[in-house]
């Protein structure tokens, strides 16, 4: 597997390696020595699965209580995959990493706790799978806006995007509730 940096070191993504041949591929997406090699140590407690349509927007997503490192990939389609860390010691606080992720480039992105998490579908439909490290807890959800000035995310929009109704009343980072 091959570990590309990002902006942010704590950020990483996976190119795992493809072994293709006339029958298809295969690919492993998650060796826990593989990952632990490449700085990710990481206990899964739940698997996500979600199916949605192009222009959906889901997130800037965190848990402030239970936060949740996610292990995410695309298996259909291709979204805009977007993290921003929320860790106010952070000398990377309010920055972003954002890249394409399709079922065809096979990416995985680590997305530590601390992290504020969503996606964009820039294809007809895309289904996104992702791993926790915790388990969900509504009453620790919190939304970080997705058109934030501040954060300043250049999502690849065509058109308006597609929110939920929590997702259009997110907070801006100043105001939100954020990590330590």
């Amino acid at each position: 597997m091959n570990v590309v940096p990002t902006r942010i070191p704590e950020v990483r993504v996976i190119e795992p390696k493809v072994y293709g041949d006339s029958r298809g591929f295969f690919l492993e997406t998650w060796n826990a020595r593989a990952f632990a090699a490449a700085g990710i140590r990481a206990e899964f407690v739940q698997d996500n699965h979600s199916r949605s349509a192009k222009n959906v927007l889901r997130g800037l997503h965190y848990q402030i209580r239970q936060p949740q490192g996610k292990l995410v990939r695309v298996i259909a389609g291709e979204v805009f995959d977007v993290a921003v860390d929320l860790r106010r010691a952070s000398p990377t606080f309010g920055r972003w990493v954002g890249m394409p992720m399709s079922v065809e480039n096979k990416r995985v992105m680590w997305v530590p706790a601390g992290f504020g998490h969503g996606f964009l579908v820039v294809s007809e439909f895309a289904e996104v799978l992702y791993k926790t490290t915790d388990y969900y807890a509504p009453e620790h959800e919190r939304s970080i806006a997705w058109n934030d000035p501040d954060l300043a995310i250049d999502w690849p929009l065509t058109g308006t995007p597609v929110l939920s109704a929590r997702d259009a009343i997110g907070a801006r980072l100043r105001d939100a509730e954020v990590f330590p």
